[in-house]
């Protein structure tokens, strides 16, 4: 049987040996956070790494996120020499700071590499001091809301990391900017699953539905259920397509740092199972067409 093809739409590279690049991964003691235990991803994962972990599936093209470097645009450049000469990644979303000064300078930078696509910021704002990633809620500052609009004009998509409590303003800002895509990354990240929290986050992707021009990317889940099995995604992956729509859903693996809760193969296979209902067509857009139109690929 003909393996199938995909384009993992959210994925990340690291070499470690070529500098302090990425304290979050280098620093020691590591930081116990959200992802729990990152001993294990602490180390190279390259090109060859990715290959051989997404070997049983046809990896026809994918898609490296950003992986928080003190350098972004050393990441990038990096990215781009590695595709250049190994043809993956072939889009890149690369990291930049909207709320700081030189936002524009760092949008021009990145702009020069072929294989750019878009941006991300991650906004995960939560009370909770091991969840929280930034000191506020970004999306209702004035100055980052700024810098946010100058996406549209380097032709830039914006990837959009953030918990359900912060849908709402997520929603108003792609009103205001219908002509700049989110992607919404990590099925809205639920990481609270009491009754108002599951609330939240229904009630926050219908937001977020409403304006065109947002779509969702299922991935992250083992972010948010570390022992996560198909029984227990398979309402979010299903009420997530349900209300984004089968044309503006796509598959991604997060990893390595999805790694950390299975292998490659058990995740696209609990995929693969929870949508295997569909029709081809259907199936064919979560798995690759969708990232290939969202991503220009």
């Amino acid at each position: 049987m003909a393996k199938r093809q995909i384009i993992d739409a959210h994925h990340h590279l690291w070499n470690l040996g070529r500098g302090h690049n990425y304290p979050w991964l280098q620093d020691r003691p590591l930081s116990a956070g959200l992802l729990g235990d990152i001993m294990p991803i602490a180390r190279d994962y390259l090109l060859e790494d990715f290959r051989a972990d997404t070997g049983n599936y046809d990896l026809v093209k994918s898609v490296h996120i950003e992986a928080v470097a003190s350098d972004p645009v050393d990441e990038t450049r990096w990215l781009q020499g590695i595709a250049d000469n190994d043809n993956y990644p072939h889009g890149i979303v690369a990291r930049a700071d909207l709320q700081s000064p030189d936002v524009e300078k760092v949008l021009a930078a990145h702009r020069q590499f072929a294989n750019l696509r878009g941006i991300r910021h991650m906004l995960n704002f939560h009370t909770d001091p091991k969840l929280t990633f930034t000191d506020r809620n970004l999306l209702t500052d004035s100055t980052w809301l700024a810098g946010f609009k100058l996406l549209k004009k380097y032709d830039l998509s914006f990837d959009l990391q953030l918990y359900p409590a912060q849908m709402p303003a997520a929603a108003a800002l792609a009103h205001a900017n219908p002509h700049t895509l989110i992607i919404l990354n990590h099925t809205g990240m639920p990481v609270e699953r009491d009754e108002n929290g599951m609330r939240a986050w229904r009630e926050g992707i219908k937001l977020l539905a409403s304006a065109d021009n947002v779509v969702v990317k299922i991935s992250g889940l083992g972010m948010v259920d570390w022992q996560w099995s198909e029984h227990n995604i398979r309402p979010f992956v299903l009420r997530a397509i349900e209300t984004f729509g089968v044309d503006r859903a796509m598959f991604g693996s997060n990893f390595p740092v999805d790694k950390l809760y299975s292998s490659f193969d058990t995740l696209y296979r609990a995929f693969e199972s929870i949508v295997s209902s569909f029709s081809t067509g259907e199936q064919d857009k979560l798995f690759r067409a969708n990232a290939l139109k969202y991503y220009r690929l």
